[in-house]
């Protein structure tokens, strides 16, 4: 191999975006929210908004990344992006029902918002991924 496609390839590596949450984060993130109680309920409702902006700001760079693909590369991650983007929908609304949960409800409304953010960053990772090979 020459010593340009070593540097190319190396180039085209550290390109990629860095992504904020590895799987092991996204468990304790996971593990935080189940683990707020109904009187702390605003207080994971913020959390939840912040760990929700991270994964936007992730959803931005595959965006960008996946613009600079390669034309068959670019149709494959518009439908992940829109899979991903689908998923971010579904976590938001249940964020959104957990903000109003009542305490009969708060955990099962937890549990949902942490599930559904646990798809999103799975779906984002999975992405990323992808766009490795």
């Amino acid at each position: 191999m020459s010593s340009r496609f070593l540097a190319a390839v190396l180039a085209a590596f550290l390109a990629l975006p860095a992504f904020a949450e590895t799987s092991k984060q996204t468990g304790e993130t996971v593990d935080k929210i189940k683990s707020y109680s109904v009187d702390k309920k605003n207080e994971a409702v913020a959390y939840g908004k912040k760990v929700m902006k991270a994964a936007d700001r992730d959803i931005k760079k595959l965006e960008r990344a996946a613009s600079k693909a390669s034309d068959d590369t670019k149709a494959q991650f518009q439908q992940d992006l829109k899979d991903i983007k689908a998923t971010r929908t579904a976590a938001a609304n249940e964020l959104d029902k957990m903000g109003k949960a009542s305490g009969e409800a708060w955990d099962s409304t937890k549990t949902a918002f942490a599930d559904a953010y646990k798809d999103l960053r799975e779906g984002v990772a999975n992405a990323s991924n992808k766009l490795k090979k």
